[in-house]
């Protein structure tokens, strides 16, 4: 098993895991850019928004739900960035499909045109 998020959710890469349902798999990242950085990752191998199927559309929105119901209720933000980084070109690392909470301190997006 090559892919690091899927050794996360199997029990063979170590991880401070937040929350565990049948398809979700929550942990702190391990290099946070903020003062809260959760990875809400789906136990399903989907490498990326990019070979997302329709039949998984359920799937992403139950990740948002269980990222905001942690992020609010849990870690108590009163705010917070979700990301999906999308293909390299997008800034995606692991190619295992996860959704970044972060939060903890005012946040800021880049400027665009």
């Amino acid at each position: 098993m090559e892919c690091i998020f899927c050794q996360i959710i199997v029990g063979t890469m170590p991880s401070a895991k937040i929350y565990e349902d049948e398809r979700l798999y929550v942990f702190h990242n391990l290099y946070p850019e903020a003062p809260v950085h959760i990875l809400v990752i789906p136990k399903k191998h989907i490498s990326s928004l990019l070979t997302f199927e329709v039949e998984d559309a359920e799937l992403l929105g139950h990740m948002f739900h269980i990222g905001n119901s942690i992020a609010t209720e849990q870690l108590g933000l009163e705010g917070y960035k979700a990301v999906i980084n999308t293909g390299e070109q997008g800034g995606q690392e692991v190619f295992h499909l996860h959704v970044h909470i972060m939060g903890g301190a005012p946040l800021s997006m880049p400027k665009t045109v």
